[in-house]
């Protein structure tokens, strides 16, 4: 059968090539066509890659106005390759801005549509399930608590579990011992504190500074900067000059791997950090505007995705106009090895691992994709 599939960042250029190679498993005959990244051109072939996530990264109110034409241009290219294409499913992989225009698209012309990794309008835009309800056929859940959630909406979601979990096993298995991945990227023996301050140049821009002050104050641990290759070195170094911060390149999950704690921004980077079992502490720089405006916008109590499926606070969340580097230290340290809050944290993942579900869930979710298509 033939597979139209869209992600449009970085984490579903992960998921969508891990999804592709369960439907492969499923479908032998698979033929695929789509938007994404490096990850799924290795798996779908690149000459099947339609366009690169680079060219789609518009986030914001501000980008959006901004590009507003390429981004019009860029749905109407797509409409029109997928009716070229003539797949047997379109599959949406989040990045609900655009991809929930396609849907409707699709729908239209007839084309089953399936939403692989439903956004998250449990956070925000709420006014999106509408669309999700009239022209998505079948809607894929990755956490637990949006069971109830879609449900109470209306529409019957499938969860399999999540596909993280499998990603995370392989990448970590195939990792270099800590003593090679030091030597290979320039590390000292001292102990490391991972930074992951986004990966969009605008996360960096907000996030990367203050993050680099806390190494001022811990001398002791080398802080070093999980960097994603489509953002140029010179852009992290601008923010971290004359601080005692490393950097490593496409190599987050390594580098987590032999951290003792970690500084992260909110989204998947916090659960990636939670599920390989290392202490966090979450911050983000927002707009004063948006800290005001933050409790009337935000149908939840919690941005990171730990505390969200916890239900509790699980991480400590700085998300704030101007973050505090003394308050930020201290928590840092309350996490670091001998620090009061660690045991806990960690006690707390394991609980967390537990209500995300084990290891193969791409494979469920394409081998339910592929059954649905061939009733």
């Amino acid at each position: 059968m033939k597979y139209y599939i869209i992600a449009g960042e970085p984490s579903g250029d992960l998921h969508g090539s891990n999804l592709m190679r369960g439907l492969r498993k499923a479908d032998p005959e698979a033929q695929f066509r789509f938007w994404g990244g490096d990850m799924m051109a290795e798996v779908g072939g690149r000459e099947n890659l339609v366009k690169h996530y680079r060219e789609m990264s518009f986030f914001g109110f501000v980008q959006v106005a901004l590009n507003i034409r390429t981004i019009l241009g860029q749905m109407g290219d797509c409409c029109r390759d997928i009716e070229a294409f003539s797949p047997d499913v379109v599959i949406l992989i989040d990045y609900p801005g655009f991809n929930i225009k396609i849907a409707e698209f699709a729908h239209k012309k007839g084309i089953p549509v399936h939403y692989y990794i439903a956004p998250k309008v449990w956070a925000w835009k709420e006014h999106r399930v509408k669309a999700l309800k009239k022209f998505v056929d079948k809607l894929y859940i990755i956490f637990p608590f949006e069971k109830e959630y879609f449900r109470s909406k209306g529409i019957e979601p499938h969860f399999c579990g999540n596909p993280l979990v499998d990603a995370i096993t392989e990448r970590c298995a195939a990792a270099p011992v800590e003593e090679e991945f030091r030597k290979q990227n320039g590390l000292d023996e001292r102990p490391i504190i991972a930074l992951l301050a986004g990966s969009r140049v605008s996360e960096i821009k907000a996030n990367l500074r203050f993050m680099a002050q806390i190494a001022e104050r811990i001398p002791t641990h080398q802080f070093v900067v999980a960097g994603v290759g489509w953002i140029s070195k010179e852009q992290y170094e601008q923010y971290t000059a004359n601080l005692d911060v490393k950097f490593v390149c496409d190599k987050t999950y390594e580098l987590l791997q032999i951290s003792e704690a970690a500084v992260v921004t909110s989204g998947t980077a916090t659960l990636e950090t939670a599920l390989i079992g290392i202490p966090e502490v979450v911050v983000y720089g927002i707009p004063w505007l948006y800290e005001k405006v933050k409790p009337y916008l935000l149908k939840i109590p919690f941005v990171s995705l730990v505390n969200i499926n916890m239900g509790r606070e699980v991480v400590r969340e700085m998300v704030v106009y101007k973050p505090s580097v003394t308050e930020a230290e201290q928590e840092l340290r309350s996490i670091m090895k001998g620090g009061a809050k660690r045991e806990k944290m960690l006690n707390d993942f394991d609980e967390l691992r537990e209500i995300i579900g084990g290891a193969g869930a791409s494979d469920r979710f394409a081998s339910d994709i592929v059954r649905t298509i061939q009733k």
